[in-house]
């Protein structure tokens, strides 16, 4: 029997298709948030089930047993909003740049930004490489 490829995985769709989804300054502002993201993490952009914007990538495994591969940085783009995906509980760990980034939402593990207008790049920037750190730790 055939294995089936895991929902989150690398795949072969190219990175304009997903950025070419959203239009107008959201458009724009995906070719940013992937400028950002390249420059920290340093790795190429690669799109993970069809529609998140990885780099690099990173295995974890749970105390359950459960394990896969996900991107040390990523973020998904649609006409309503950007997805920002960063290490679990960042708003608890980092609150005080959580505070200086602007109007956002955020749940465990994502920070959505309806645009990037007003977003304080200096504190996205910093939340990002702390995921990014706290991702690529050997004791995580």
């Amino acid at each position: 029997m055939a294995t089936k490829t895991p929902a989150m995985s690398p795949s072969d769709t190219p990175v304009v298709e997903v950025l070419d989804r959203v239009t107008g300054p959201r458009r724009t502002e995906a070719d940013e948030l992937v400028a950002i993201l390249g420059d920290i993490s340093g790795e190429k952009p690669v799109v993970w089930a069809d529609r998140i914007i990885g780099f690099g990538e990173y295995e974890y495994r749970y105390d359950s047993g459960h394990s896969g591969r996900a991107p040390l940085l990523a973020f998904a783009t649609s006409s309503t909003k950007h997805t920002v995906y960063l290490t679990h509980d960042f708003s608890q760990r980092w609150p005080e740049l959580v505070a200086q980034l602007g109007k956002h939402r955020a749940s465990k593990a994502c920070l959505y930004l309806t645009r990037l207008t007003g977003i304080d790049r200096g504190a996205l920037r910093k939340l990002l490489e702390n995921s990014l750190a706290e991702t690529s730790s050997p004791e995580r």
